[in-house]
C-alpha cells in the first residue's frame, strides 16, 4: 500500500510538472494561424538539419580528419626513424630534401631545442585532439601541435634526446577543411526552401484573414463590399457558407421588420378609425375608458414601431459623444433632472448613428424618467467603447436583471424600464447593442440605483 502511495504522489508531481511546461508553451508560442503554421514548416526542417549535421561531423568530418592525420603522423614517424638513426651534427640536408619532395613535408632540426610552453587549446579542437592522438600512438616522443596560429599551416614540434623535429604541414593535408561547403549548401538550400514556404503560407493565410474580417464586422453589424471567397478549395467553401448564412440572416430580419411595420401600420389605421369614431360620439364620461384604451393602444404601436425600425439596415458613420451627451443633458434639464457626462479618450466614434443615438436616448431617458440625477461615463480605448450610466433610482433587482431584456416583460415593482408599457425598451436597447457586436448590461450603481453599460467593439 505504501508502494502504491509512493507511485501515485510520483505520478501526481510529474503530471503537475507536465502540465506547467505544457501552460509555458501555449503562453509564449504563437497564437495566429500563421505563426503556427511556420513553426510546422521551420522546426521540423531546424530538426532535420540539426540531425544531419551531426551525422555529418560524427561519420564524415572526424573520419575524414583522423585519416587525413593519421596520415601525416605515419610521415613523419618516418623522419623521426631515420633521424634517430643520424648521429647529432649530422648533415641534415639529404633529409630535407627528401622530406620536402617525397613527403611534402617542412621540416629543420635544432640542435639543444626544447619544446615551447603548453598552450591554451581551443574549445572546438577536432584537429588538435586527433593529431595529439595520433602522435602520441604512433611517435612516442614528447611533442607539441599548434594547430591554429598559422590559418593555412600546422606547426609540430618533436623531442628527440638533446635534438628537437620542427615539421610544418599544410592544413588541408591534416584536417576535413573543405566540409564547411556542405553545410554551406544545406543551410542555403533551407533557407531557400523556407522562403517559399513563407511566401506560398501567406497567400494562403491571406483568404482566411480577409474572411474572419468579414465576419468579425458582419457580427458588428457593418457589411464588407465585394467579398469574393478566394484561396484554397476548403476556404472557398468555408466563404460561401459565411455568405449564403449572411444571407439567410438578412432575409429573416427583413421578413421580421416587414411583418412588424405591416402589422403596426395596419393597427394604426383601425386606431385612427377608433379615434374618429369616438369624436363624433361626443364627450360622453362613459366614453373616457375607452379613449383611454387607445390611447394605450397608440403608445404600444409606437414601440412595436420602434422595435422594427432598430432592425433596419443602416450604414456606419462618425458620431460625435460629446455633441450627442450635450442634446441629452440639455433634456434632462427640461425635465428638471441633472446630467453629467465625462469622455475619456477620442470623442468621435464609427457606428450606426440613429441605432446608436437611440441606444443611448433610451438609457439616459429611463435614467431620467425614475431618478433626479444621472451620470454618463464614456471611455474610448483602442478596440472597446464603454458607456456607464449611472442613477440614483430605485433599481433594478438582481434576480429581474435578465429577465427585463426580454420582449414584452414588464415590471410590478420597483421600475419600469419601458416607457410605453409594452416592455420593448430594453429589449430594443440591447438588440443595437449586439447588432454593433456588444452588449448591454445591467448592475448597482455606487449612486444607489442602476447602473446600466453599453459595451461595443470598434
Amino acid at each position: 500500500m505504501a508502494n502504491f502511495d509512493f507511485l501515485r504522489s510520483e505520478f501526481g508531481s510529474r503530471h503537475t510538472g507536465l502540465k506547467a511546461i505544457s501552460i509555458w508553451l501555449r503562453r509564449r508560442l504563437p497564437t495566429g494561424l500563421y505563426g503556427r503554421s511556420l513553426l510546422i514548416i521551420i522546426l521540423p526542417m531546424v530538426l532535420l538539419q540539426t540531425v544531419v549535421a551531426a551525422v555529418f561531423f560524427e561519420r564524415h568530418w572526424q573520419l575524414v580528419t583522423s585519416r587525413l592525420s593519421d596520415a601525416v603522423t605515419g610521415d613523419i614517424a618516418a623522419v623521426v626513424e631515420l633521424l634517430e638513426d643520424m648521429p647529432p651534427g649530422s648533415n641534415y640536408a639529404r633529409l630535407i630534401s627528401i622530406a620536402r619532395t617525397d613527403l611534402n613535408l617542412t621540416i629543420s632540426i635544432e640542435e639543444g631545442g626544447k619544446l615551447p610552453p603548453v598552450q591554451h587549446k581551443p574549445f572546438f579542437s577536432l584537429l588538435d585532439e586527433v593529431l595529439s592522438q595520433n602522435i602520441s600512438e604512433k611517435i612516442r616522443k614528447p611533442f607539441w601541435v599548434d594547430t591554429f596560429s598559422d590559418p593555412k599551416r600546422v606547426d609540430i614540434r618533436i623531442k628527440l634526446g638533446d635534438r628537437v623535429l620542427k615539421v610544418s604541414v599544410d592544413r588541408y593535408r591534416t584536417y576535413a577543411s573543405n566540409s564547411h561547403i556542405f553545410l554551406v549548401w544545406m543551410v542555403s538550400t533551407s533557407l531557400v526552401l523556407i522562403t517559399i514556404a513563407i511566401l506560398f503560407l501567406r497567400g494562403q493565410i491571406r483568404p482566411i484573414l480577409t474572411l474572419a474580417k468579414a465576419a468579425e464586422s458582419f457580427g458588428k453589424g457593418q457589411k464588407i463590399p465585394g467579398y469574393v471567397p478566394r484561396g484554397a478549395d476548403e476556404i472557398r467553401r468555408a466563404g460561401l457558407a459565411f455568405l449564403l448564412m449572411r444571407e439567410r440572416i438578412e432575409r429573416q430580419l427583413e421578413q421580421r421588420t416587414a411583418m412588424l411595420s405591416g402589422v403596426s401600420h395596419d393597427l394604426r389605421t383601425i386606431l385612427t378609425r377608433f379615434k374618429l369614431q369616438l369624436a363624433l360620439a361626443g364627450d360622453h364620461p362613459d366614453l373616457k375608458p375607452l379613449h383611454q384604451d387607445i390611447e394605450d393602444m397608440q403608445t404600444m404601436l409606437e414601440g412595436y414601431l420602434d422595435f422594427a425600425r432598430g432592425e433596419v439596415a443602416e450604414d456606419a458613420a462618425e458620431v460625435d459623444l460629446d455633441e450627442m451627451f450635450s442634446r441629452l443633458q440639455y433634456e434632462a434639464e427640461l425635465h428638471g433632472r441633472s446630467l453629467d457626462y465625462e469622455i475619456e479618450g477620442g470623442g468621435r466614434i464609427v457606428v450606426k448613428p440613429n441605432a446608436f443615438s437611440r441606444l443611448v436616448s433610451n438609457l439616459a431617458g429611463n435614467a431620467r424618467r425614475y431618478a433626479n440625477h444621472l451620470t454618463i461615463k464614456a471611455v474610448h480605448s483602442e478596440k472597446w467603447l464603454t458607456v456607464t450610466f449611472d442613477d440614483d433610482g430605485p433599481g433594478i433587482p438582481a434576480e429581474t436583471r435578465e429577465d427585463v431584456f426580454k420582449p414584452f416583460f414588464r415590471m410590478d415593482e420597483a421600475r419600469n424600464l419601458d416607457a410605453s408599457g409594452t416592455g420593448l425598451g430594453l429589449t430594443i436597447a440591447r438588440d443595437i447593442a449586439r447588432a454593433h457586436g456588444g452588449n448591454v448590461t445591467l448592475g448597482d450603481s455606487p449612486l444607489g440605483g442602476l447602473r446600466a453599460v453599453i459595451k461595443i467593439p470598434l
